[in-house]
C-alpha cells in the first residue's frame, strides 16, 4: 500500500432545510464491508491518540462533530489530513500507520472498520511497522 490509497471520499448529502442527511453503505460509498463502528469522544483539545498499523483492516474516519487531524504514514511518507465536515471520509488502506490528533473541543471521530477487532492484527511500534515495510 502507499500514501497515495489514502483518499478523501465524499459521502452523499441530501440538503433540507430541516436538516442535512448523509448516508454510508459498505461496499457501496465505502470501500469495504463494515464490520465493525465504533466512535472517539469526550478527547481533550489538542489530545492525540491512535498511533498504530493494521495488517488487514481498513478504515473510514469521519468527523462527526467538531474537527481533528489524521496523519497517515506507510513507512516511506507522512500526510496529514484534516476532517471538519462529516460527509467527508477518510478511507485508509490496510499497511497504514495513522495517528488521530489535535482534536477540537467536542470532536466526535466516528471510525468505520473493515473486520471485528483483532488485536494480532495491530502493529503498535511505529519501528516494527516500518521495519516489515522496508523488507517486503
Amino acid at each position: 500500500m502507499s500514501i497515495k490509497d489514502c483518499r478523501i471520499i465524499e459521502l452523499p448529502k441530501i440538503s433540507d432545510p430541516r436538516g442535512n442527511l448523509s448516508v454510508i453503505e459498505g461496499g457501496i460509498n465505502v470501500p469495504f464491508d463494515i464490520k465493525r463502528v465504533y466512535y472517539l469522544y469526550d478527547v481533550p483539545g489538542g489530545s492525540a491518540r491512535a498511533g498504530h498499523g493494521h495488517k488487514e483492516l481498513q478504515q473510514l474516519i469521519i468527523a462527526m462533530s467538531g474537527s481533528f487531524d489524521v496523519i497517515v504514514d506507510d513507512g516511506y511518507q507522512r500526510k496529514k489530513f484534516q476532517l471538519n465536515r462529516s460527509y467527508y471520509g477518510l478511507y485508509i488502506p490496510k499497511m497504514m500507520w495513522r495517528e488521530v490528533e489535535n482534536f477540537s473541543s467536542g470532536g466526535v471521530c466516528l471510525v468505520l472498520a473493515s473486520t471485528v477487532y483483532d488485536e494480532s492484527d495491530y502493529y503498535r511500534d511505529y519501528e516494527d511497522f516500518t521495519t516489515l515495510v522496508h523488507n517486503t
